[in-house]
This record gives C-alpha cells, sequence and structure tokens, in this order.
C-alpha cells in the first residue's frame, strides 16, 4: 500500500478524442460567439480552470461561473473570487442544482450585451441576440445550469465526467443562445495538487489514478485544513503517510467494512472518494492561495 499512494513526478496524460475536438470546434466558431461562459468548481477554484482558455477563445469577454459554491468552504473559495475579480474577471456563484442562481447568469449576459448593442445602434445595426459559448472541465455541472438556465430538460446530466459528448445550440430566450460543450481538459497536469484535486472532486475519471491515490490525497488535504470533518465522517484525528495501514485500518472499522484477514484498501478508498462525490462531505476548499 505503501508504494502505490506515491505518486509519480511524471506529467499525467489524459486527452481523450473528444475533448481535443471539441479544443478546434471552439476555435473554429468562436468568432460567432459573443460571450464565453466558463463554469469551474468551487471547491477547487484554480484546479478547474482550463489553463489556456483564453488562447483557445481568443480573450472573449468571460463570465466565470463558481458553480457547486453550497459546497464549499466559502471563506477560502470568497478569497479567489477577489482575486479573479482584481484581474478583471465577472464573477458568479451559483447553486445550479437547488436555486435560481442562475439568473444571475443572465443578468450578467443581458448587462454585457447591452453595450454591444448600444455600439450597434449608434451604427444603424439592429440589436443583437447574444450567443455564449458554455466551457469547463468535466463533471463541473453544465448539463444542470443549462438545464436551468433552459427552464427544461435539454442536455444529459449525471453524475461522471464525460456525458456531454458534442457541441449543441440550445435557445434560452429571445435574448440568449447557448453553445454548450463537451467537457476539456488539458494534455498534461504539471503537478500532483492539480491532478489530485481534479480526480478528488471526480473530473478525472478513477480510472486514470489508482483509487488509493485518490483517497489518500482526500484523507491529506482533510487533515490538513478540515481535521473536524476528518474525525467526524472517517473516525480519525489526522492522516499520516507513515501510518497508512493504521489509518486505513481505522475507517475500515468506522465504516463497518469486515476486514478478512486485512483492510480492503480499495473498498475503503471508494467509500472516500464517493462521500466527497455524493456531496456527504461539504464545506471545503482544496485550493489555496
Amino acid at each position: 500500500m505503501s508504494e502505490e499512494k506515491s505518486f509519480s513526478n511524471t506529467s499525467i496524460n489524459w486527452y481523450p478524442g473528444h475533448m481535443a475536438k471539441t479544443k478546434r470546434n471552439i476555435s473554429d466558431t468562436i468568432s460567432m460567439v459573443d460571450i464565453v461562459i466558463e463554469l469551474i468548481d468551487s471547491r477547487i477554484p484554480f484546479s478547474s480552470r482550463i489553463p489556456d482558455l483564453a488562447k483557445i477563445t481568443r480573450n472573449k469577454q468571460n463570465i466565470i461561473v463558481f458553480n457547486k459554491y453550497d459546497l464549499c468552504d466559502q471563506v477560502e473559495t470568497n478569497k479567489w473570487i477577489e482575486k479573479y475579480k482584481s484581474e478583471g474577471a465577472i464573477v458568479v456563484t451559483c447553486n445550479s442544482k437547488t436555486s435560481n442562481d442562475y439568473k444571475k447568469i443572465i443578468n450578467e449576459v443581458d448587462t454585457l450585451m447591452k453595450d454591444v448593442n448600444k455600439k450597434r445602434m449608434s451604427k444603424g445595426l439592429l440589436p443583437k441576440k447574444a450567443k455564449c459559448l458554455v466551457v469547463g472541465v468535466p463533471n463541473v455541472g453544465k448539463s444542470t445550469l443549462i438545464n436551468k438556465l433552459a427552464g427544461k430538460s435539454i442536455t444529459g446530466v449525471g453524475n461522471k465526467p464525460g456525458v456531454t459528448k458534442q457541441m449543441n445550440v440550445i435557445k434560452i430566450n429571445n435574448q440568449m443562445d447557448l453553445v454548450d460543450t463537451p467537457g476539456i481538459l488539458w494534455p498534461k497536469f504539471e503537478t500532483a495538487m492539480v491532478a489530485n484535486n481534479l480526480a478528488s472532486m471526480t473530473i478525472i475519471k478513477e480510472e486514470v489514478l489508482t483509487v488509493e491515490n485518490i483517497a489518500i490525497h482526500i484523507l491529506e488535504m482533510l487533515s490538513k485544513y478540515y481535521p473536524n470533518i476528518l474525525k467526524k465522517e472517517f473516525g480519525i484525528d489526522s492522516y499520516n503517510n507513515d501510518e497508512i495501514e493504521e489509518c486505513f485500518e481505522k475507517i475500515s472499522k468506522f465504516k463497518n467494512i469486515p476486514i478478512k484477514g486485512e483492510v480492503d484498501y480499495e473498498r475503503v478508498s471508494l467509500v472516500i472518494i464517493n462521500s466527497i462525490k455524493q456531496e456527504k462531505i461539504k464545506s471545503i476548499t482544496f485550493d489555496r492561495i
């Protein structure tokens, strides 16, 4: 187990064909887009941003949507919000599952288009309907958000990455259309932290990194930042890489997972991962300024 938990220092390669195709399609169609709506996971507001998005979208006006805001540590995530605002970004917080926060996105689009249409009117042109490109990493909540904006179920929704497979144009109202895109990941994750943060929030499929590695990362982050959650959810006061077997044994007993000869590390790891995936653990933010 001690060997499995170590993370390779080399970059992880993870770039399915449909993601490469999506980037090409965005480049081909971006000239017709007015606004880019970028969804990120509020629990990992740095790791879930697409590094070269500005280049792909040719620096189009960008609205950053901090999705799943109800699941994050708002004190820490708000530091990222202020950072991005200080860099000139328009920021919206959103819990697209249960609230009307999505209406704030429509309001921001309307505000941006007023400026565009003032210029058009000064040239004798008719007002333009906003075409908004929705982008983000897999499983960040794009489909759920689009269904809320549209007021009906249009796109498939699933608690796993890769539900949307192709670009789709969706009419929201008379002033706004959305272009939905499959989730985008970049060819290489240069740091273990970014890769593990993405995997912890089920943005990278579990087959890419071992479940043991992902579970260990979650335990490390909870031990470092949220020891009270670690104690409540898994029955241990702290996590130490030098005591992996002991920690997993304690968690196994706390979660009533039978130990037949030795700890079922895979089963315990899945319980740890699913505690975040199923939103049993809330108020966490793994990226720090």
